[in-house]
């Protein structure tokens, strides 16, 4: 005879409740053998297909229990637990509904029902099931668990840290209960409670991975990086391919400093996420590329995090800055108003979108960016310095001042602070001071380059030219010049004897400073060796007359083997060279004959006194607003009886209208090719009239008799302090601005004296 059907049910039950359930399965199917329609072995049959993870053949055996007896609750409780595996969640709140109108006071159907809205989105109503459940058995800590999740879910964190905590209270060693808690502690702001948290899910299950992430990110929120990347390391250890660990880790390496590591980390993050990578990646990967000083990089990376999240305004502030960086401002400006219409409160944003707009030579509309930046956050130094920047730039030197001042107050410590006020005392006539702010820069940040540069143009314009040529060389630390640094494996030539050897020297900067510092050529190839000299193409006719022998080569072209290097403004360093010893020939440079009797020729005689015009310069040039001026301010030299040239290759859209009226000023435009033109035309002047623009050194480097027009402020170092000559160039005579501002009547001046 064979087994009691009753019988095996118990034997299945057995097994069923030592967690055997293949064994406690093949009971009940034992049973079904005997009775097809038993309702207990098909719904506990059901349920132990359901625990081996056969969602399908549990449902269809929970499909014929309930044939048998629809009116089972238990039976509607378990078909909805097997339909919520296979995603019918719509079903499973069926069934669940179903069972509790059958019997109301099932606790565990309540939290189930409760669990099947939280997944469809309606928070509210579980919330409701989930108090239901608890007030029907208010000593289960799952229902308690899951109603933290659903307020969580709903915003109402602080309620979700109640229910985590009377969760823990029914049962302490709840792992993802403490985990969660943290979680929500953390979305509160709370880092150092919701590390304990992470800590106690730790003790109890070591391996949560998760809980390594979070405790992570808590410990980096405190700013203990050290321990976060130990938690991240942990975490990769138990998941060696999580991306958000990964990507945390990066986080931490960049904030230890350790930025290559931090790059490493997040290309990783980058390879395993693919295309599906998060913009969170992308944008920390932005940032340790923007620190490690490879900012174009940063941009495209910013971009890739921007694709993914249009919304991040960090983001676009970043990218901005960086878009400075590169000195390409309107597109920075574009990226700080992105920020700003974002989010309007981010004052970082509107100082820096007034920074962009100084350096566009648009310094009257970013003070109202500082203004809003200081609305928002009062005690914003650096924008407090940068509107003392903008302010300077406009010659309000006195405001300036009071804004530097007000950024040092705020912040003692601020490099840059002490920098840029010395920049404005040394407008002021207060150098000392100046000098003073610009140690106290150095002594707070002993790399800043900016203000070793700040302070070598002060003893350069003071004549202090030992201390100051030093200091210049921290230019190739600084803003663009640091990016076009000609990095040669080749040692840069300090003076040395050189013989047998050959030296490069190469022009850096502008035009007008290869024409100034090319007079140092002789004096270094008299020292022995071979001189190759680099310098502009437009310059190599003119640079051929200079004495010395150097061999010309022009920008761009293949270098010939060298051994030693010098940029040309690094010369009078490596001479030694001061006021006294400075080489100041008459002229060191000469007109081409051919050229200049082409010019005689098609000049003609004069008809009056002949003089040579230059008034504006590169627009690009940082302080061009101080000394470019408008071309109709020179109608006056016209009134003078004056025959004038210009010496203008170029001619700016707002000076056609004064060329066209001008009638007595020859333009030649096209027809000066190359600097050889220009040096024949100021060969044939009696004099020449321009503004700090490369034609004034040249003309000096001639030997002409040039009037230099200066202003008041802002004046280059080179020219030193309040004098009408020029150690430079004894041929110049300095005219200078005796009221800010007041170019007409400097002009006026110099019309009378011609």
């Amino acid at each position: 005879m064979g087994k009691d059907p009753r019988l095996l049910l118990q034997e299945g039950l057995a097994h069923h409740r030592a967690g055997r359930i293949e064994a406690a399965a093949a009971a009940y199917r034992q049973v079904l053998k005997l009775l097809p329609r038993q309702f207990d072995a098909l719904n506990l049959l059901g349920v132990c297909l359901a625990q081996s993870g056969r969602g399908a053949e549990a449902r269809a055996m929970l499909d014929r229990a309930l044939a048998v007896n629809p009116g089972h609750a238990g039976a509607h409780g378990n078909r909805g637990n097997v339909r919520k595996m296979l995603g019918d969640l719509a079903g499973a709140l069926a069934d669940f509904d179903r069972a509790i109108a059958l019997a109301p006071t099932q606790a565990e159907t309540h939290g189930n029902r409760a669990n099947i809205l939280h997944l469809l989105g309606r928070a509210d109503e579980a919330l409701a099931s989930y108090d239901r459940a608890i007030a029907l058995r208010p000593d289960h800590p799952d229902p308690h668990f899951n109603r933290g999740g659903a307020l969580k879910d709903l915003g109402r964190i602080e309620a979700a840290v109640e229910a985590y905590d009377r969760a823990i209270a029914l049962r302490p060693a709840y792992v993802e209960a403490h985990y969660n808690r943290g979680n929500a502690l953390a979305e509160l702001g709370r880092p150092a409670e919701a590390l304990a948290s992470y800590d106690r899910a730790l003790a109890l299950k070591p391996d949560h991975a998760e809980a390594l992430v979070n405790r992570g990110n808590a410990l980096q929120a405190l700013d203990r990086f050290a321990e976060a990347l130990d938690s991240y390391d942990r975490a990769l250890a138990l998941k060696p391919d999580r991306v958000e660990s990964l990507s945390n880790r990066g986080n931490a390496l960049c904030e230890l400093g350790r930025r290559d590591e931090a790059l490493a980390s997040y290309d990783r993050a980058l390879a395993l996420a693919g295309a599906a990578a998060p913009g969170e990646i992308h944008y920390g990967r932005a940032k340790v590329l923007k620190a490690l000083g490879r900012s174009a990089e940063a941009v495209g990376a910013y971009d890739a995090a921007l694709a993914r999240r249009p919304d991040h305004a960090e983001a676009w502030l970043n990218r901005g800055i960086v878009l400075a960086d590169l000195d390409r401002f309107a597109e920075a400006l574009d990226s700080f108003e992105r920020a700003i219409a974002l989010d309007p409160a981010l004052a970082e944003a509107h100082g820096n979108r007034g920074n962009a707009l100084k350096q566009l030579g648009r310094a009257e509309e970013a003070l109202p960016c500082y203004a809003a930046a200081l609305a928002l956050k009062p005690d914003f130094a650096e924008s407090y310095s940068n509107q003392g920047n903008a302010l300077y730039d406009l010659g309000r030197f006195e405001a300036a001042l009071a804004s530097y001042d007000r950024a040092l107050a705020l912040k003692p410590d601020f490099a840059e602070g002490y920098s840029n006020r010395g920049n404005v005392l040394k407008e002021l006539g207060r150098r000392d001071a100046a000098l003073a702010d610009f140690d106290r820069a150095l002594a707070l940040r002993p790399d800043y380059a900016d203000a070793a540069w700040n302070k070598a143009l002060c003893q350069l314009q003071a004549g202090a030219w030992a201390e100051g040529w030093a200091g210049y060389e921290a230019r190739w630390r600084c803003g663009a010049l640091r990016r076009v640094r000609r990095d040669f494996v080749q040692p840069q030539w300090r003076g040395e004897d050189f013989a047998g050897r050959t030296l490069l020297l190469h022009a850096e900067q502008g035009l007008g400073d290869t024409l100034q510092f090319c007079r140092f050529v002789p004096l270094v190839a008299a020292r022995g060796g071979r001189v190759v000299l680099e310098a502009e193409r437009s310059l190599l006719p003119l640079l051929a007359t200079l004495a010395g022998g150097a061999e010309l080569i022009a920008k761009g072209a293949p270098l010939p083997d060298f051994d030693l290097h010098c940029p040309l403004l690094s010369l009078p360093l490596a001479l030694g060279t001061t006021l006294a010893t400075l080489p100041a020939a008459p002229a060191y440079l000469a007109a081409d004959p051919a050229r200049l009797a082409a010019w005689r020729q098609r000049l003609g005689p004069a008809p009056a006194r002949r003089i040579g015009l230059a008034w504006s310069g590169n627009p690009a040039h940082r302080n061009d607003r101080n000394r470019s001026l408008p071309l109709a301010l020179f109608a006056p030299l016209l009134t003078a009886g004056l025959e004038l040239i210009s010496l203008q290759k170029e001619i700016r859209p707002a000076d056609r209208p004064a060329l066209a009226a001008l009638s007595g000023l020859r333009h030649f435009g096209p027809d000066l090719t190359d600097f050889a033109d220009t040096a024949a035309l100021c060969a044939l002047c009696d004099a020449v009239v321009s503004v700090d623009t490369s034609v004034a050194h040249l003309a000096g480097a001639l030997g002409r008799p040039t009037w230099l027009l200066l202003p008041r402020h802002n004046v280059d170092w080179r020219w030193l302090l309040d004098r009408t000559d020029s150690p430079w160039y004894p041929s110049v005579t300095l005219a200078r601005q005796t009221e800010p501002g007041d170019w007409a009547g400097l002009i006026a001046a110099l019309a009378a004296r011609l």
